[in-house]
């Protein structure tokens, strides 16, 4: 069934931009911003909640039955987890390291993707995290695979992570998005990779109304890679 509106599918590794990106573009657009980072991470805050044992033997069935019992939505851009707004508790890097390991499991992929599809079944949409347009939507209307130099994403995390005075550094920043990107690409269930279909978009020399203006062209030229679109 043809959707209403488009659906705009935007993946890549982690710190590439991809949340300011698709913030952005959707604001732009006048379409609805679904950061599927932000619903791992309510997950795993989750997780810690109900003290989940991520060494039990049936631990997929009892990430099945919390995500079940569990409320993840939005409100506008605020990511709400049983009815309160998780969006500055989801920043913690121990968060984000969490998210992704509970990333690699069935239970928790399924639970997203088939949450996701429901959010953007009509379109209108931008939406970015790691499988997108391989996984979560591969008909999405528009593609888009937005990558950097792992340094320069390590930079951009760390002045994030500064600005919230987290006790990290620079190196320890670096490392954790190394593990992080050898994890999201190696998993057996919906690796991060770039769908065959998707636009590549290079951003370690561009800020992010630079990629954004380059989307709203490619768009507006009618179509991404699959229709004709002049692959970076």
């Amino acid at each position: 069934m043809k959707r209403p509106r488009p659906v705009i599918a935007i993946d890549g590794p982690v710190s590439a931009g991809k949340s300011t990106v698709a913030r952005g573009l959707a604001h732009a657009l006048g379409f609805v911003y679904l950061s599927t980072g932000a619903m791992y991470r309510a997950a795993a805050i989750k997780a810690l909640e109900t003290k989940l044992d991520l060494q039990s033997g049936d631990l997929e069935a009892r990430l099945k039955r919390m995500l079940d019992r569990a409320q993840i939505r939005f409100d506008g851009e605020r990511i709400m987890l049983d009815g309160r707004d998780v969006s500055r508790e989801i920043g913690a890097p121990a968060i984000g390291d969490l998210a992704s390991r509970l990333s690699t499991l069935a239970a928790v992929r399924t639970h997203m993707r088939d949450l996701q599809r429901r959010m953007g079944e009509r379109g209108g949409v931008v939406m970015e995290g790691r499988d997108i347009g391989t996984a979560v939507f591969p008909d999405a209307e528009f593609k888009f695979f937005l990558d950097a130099e792992v340094e320069v994403r390590a930079r951009r995390r760390y002045a994030e992570l500064a600005a919230k005075q987290e006790p990290i550094t620079f190196d320890e920043v670096l490392q954790q998005l190394r593990e992080r990107d050898v994890r999201d690409r190696g998993r057996a269930l919906a690796p991060l990779k770039r769908a065959d279909d998707a636009v590549l978009i290079d951003a370690t020399n561009l800020d992010a109304d630079q990629v954004v203006n380059q989307m709203k062209s490619l768009i507006a030229a009618g179509g991404n890679a699959g229709k004709g679109l002049k692959r970076n």
